[in-house]
């Protein structure tokens, strides 16, 4: 299999999609470098605006081209997209259901080399609170593509949280539907349910516990918001226990929005792998991290077993 960062979909996908959509514009806030999305500032100039570290003022200026009639793309770092600049994603791009799509790349764990200020764990959780907003993390580059062509198309406010580095492209079976979570492995005893490069962290924990004669069904939620619920309370019905994994905080996340949909329609215990709520401490690597929070397969396998076999 072969990988590819999912901010380097990004920047591909813009040059591309630039080519025809002439009302494509792109506005980033000094880091450009890292978003990917200087390929299209220097493929076209003339539709790129680089308004320097200052969050607010770039989802100002990405309503008012929005309002204009253009096609805005919207890029930072996710903390800094998220944290710094909600009041103006909520009060003017959400509420006013405008044509802005904010892609923020260094989501979750993935900035783990800048260290506590850099960490995105409660970007998911700001989002998904927000009225006429879609949140998107896609699982590899190729469904990063595919969720920028679900935007594009479907118009209104979109979050899509993009990754640091290279990661495998996951063999699917499945066509990309924004809304639609997608079976990666079917299985009947227990589900874990994930989003981004924790897919592919649970489909190693479902491999070991396989060999443990644990068949677990994993799910990539790709959609937080709007959430699958028929494809969540199937799997319940099914397996009668569902697990979330994330690399953001268990407050709010997946994990919430999943325990929130179950509790209504069909409750079953809910177990979240994730940050608990802490910050994520000094520089590091992104697999330290990992393991700090119990979030490499062995580790999500070996809680799991343990979990099920005291239900």
């Amino acid at each position: 299999m072969s990988a590819k960062a999912t901010r380097e979909a990004y920047g591909e996908w813009l040059v591309e999609a630039g080519k025809t959509n002439k009302d494509i514009v792109v506005i980033d806030a000094d880091l450009a470098e890292s978003t990917k999305t200087i390929i299209f500032g220097k493929a076209y100039p003339d539709r790129f605006f680089d308004v320097g570290a200052a969050e607010q003022n770039l989802v100002d200026v990405a309503a008012g081209l929005a309002i204009g009639g253009k096609k805005v793309f919207a890029s930072s770092f996710a903390y800094f997209l998220t944290g710094r600049a909600w009041d103006q994603i909520r009060n003017i791009v959400a509420h006013d259901n405008l044509n802005v799509i904010l892609v923020a790349s260094h989501g979750g764990l993935s900035a783990a080399a800048d260290g506590a200020s850099h960490l995105a764990l409660q970007d998911v959780a700001l989002m998904r609170v927000i009225p006429n907003m879609c949140v998107v993390v896609p699982v590899d580059a190729e469904e990063t593509k595919n969720t920028l062509n679900a935007a594009i198309a479907t118009g209104g406010p979109f979050y899509i949280r993009l990754r640091r580095d290279k990661e495998l492209i996951l063999p699917k079976n499945y066509q990309f539907k924004l809304g639609k979570a997608e079976i990666m492995r079917d299985g009947s005893d227990l589900t874990l349910a994930a989003f981004g490069p924790m897919v592919d962290a649970s489909l190693k924990a479902a491999a070991i516990l396989k060999e443990k004669k644990i068949d677990a069904r994993v799910i990539n939620v790709h959609t937080v918001k709007p959430l699958d619920s028929e494809t969540l309370v199937s799997a319940a019905k099914t397996t009668g226990i569902m697990f979330t994994v994330e690399d953001h905080s268990v407050l709010g996340g997946l994990g919430g929005a999943i325990a929130e949909a179950l509790s209504d329609k069909y409750p079953v215990p809910v177990h979240r792998f994730g940050v608990p709520d802490v910050y994520g401490g000094s520089s590091r690597n992104f697999e330290s991290f990992l393991k700090e929070f119990s979030l490499t397969p062995d580790q999500i396998a070996a809680t799991v077993e343990k979990t099920v076999k005291k239900q």
